[in-house]
């Protein structure tokens, strides 16, 4: 058993670490809440765009307009692109390993290359480890991306998409769910496919100037650029919410071992003490004999 003084060095050791992993669980805690106002805010806009862009489609092919628009047509899956974020930064729980996993099982799943754009230090690194190949990578997005610092990443993938180099696009990233749930998602970004449910349907009653397959025109790139941008909010929410659970285990661990800790040291104490006692009791028995 080891003595007073050394379990009492543990116990201040595991003590500084909670004292840490509690100030960490805050920081998260204050950075998930505006995360998560972000990603909440953003998401009617993300959906109405959605609606919007099968609203243009459902007019276009209602007026016998047979052009389609090159971000929406479909090849052969010759070569393949994924874009994937992932923190740049670990101490998250399982986050990063889920996301990396997933991406991985997707790749190795497809007949076709597959090229990868790594958002985020822990997704590159992955894919560096394992000889993927990366198109291009963007670190250091920080814990609230805007749409200036995501534009890059949309324009890379669409001239590759526009120049054939690729015929499909997918986007990874955690979806944020709930505090508690962030759900590895692997969708399809290129080309564009309007939802199923306004097929045949449009929005109400809306003229569009000068036509309909013009606003599409002008509206695609910006939808893409939007996709990835939630992406970026999505997987944000996710990583400040996943650290803060992550933060407040360890915390709660912390205090648990220094329970255990403190119980050992005072076992450890009262030993000391007992022996301390047999020893002046053996001393004045041999001194009475004496």
């Amino acid at each position: 058993m080891p003595n007073t003084r050394q379990i009492r060095q543990r116990i201040r050791s595991v003590t500084s670490t909670q004292r840490i992993t509690s100030a960490m669980e805050l920081i998260a805690a204050a950075k998930m809440r505006r995360a998560q106002q972000r990603v909440l805010a953003s998401r009617p806009y993300a959906t109405r765009l959605r609606d919007l862009i099968g609203d243009l489609v459902s007019r276009q092919s209602a007026s016998g307009a047979d052009e389609t628009h090159p971000l929406m047509q479909v090849r052969e899956p010759r070569s393949i692109g994924l874009i994937l974020f992932t923190p740049d930064r670990g101490l998250c729980g399982g986050l990063n390993a889920n996301l990396s996993r997933a991406a991985l099982r997707f790749a190795l799943d497809q007949g076709h290359p597959v090229s990868h754009i790594s958002v985020g230090k822990k997704g590159n690194d992955f894919f560096s480890r394992r000889g993927r190949e990366i198109r291009a990578e963007f670190l250091n997005l920080g814990d609230f991306p805007d749409p200036v610092a995501t534009s890059p990443i949309a324009r890379i993938v669409l001239e590759d998409y526009e120049a054939e180099r690729l015929d499909r696009v997918y986007i990874g990233y955690a979806e944020f769910v709930n505090t508690a749930v962030q759900m590895p998602v692997i969708r399809q970004l290129l080309p564009v496919e309007p939802p199923e449910e306004h097929e045949g349907e449009t929005l109400g009653d809306y003229e569009y100037e000068p036509d309909a397959a013009t606003v599409l025109g002008g509206l695609l790139p910006r939808y893409v650029e939007m996709q990835v941008y939630q992406a970026s909010l999505e997987n944000s929410a996710s990583e400040q919410s996943a650290r803060m659970v992550a933060m407040r285990a360890a915390t709660d661990a912390a205090g648990e071992m220094i329970d255990a800790l403190t119980l050992e040291y005072n076992k450890a104490r009262q030993e000391t003490i007992t022996k301390e006692l047999l020893d002046l009791v053996g001393g004045v028995a041999a001194l009475e004999k004496a």
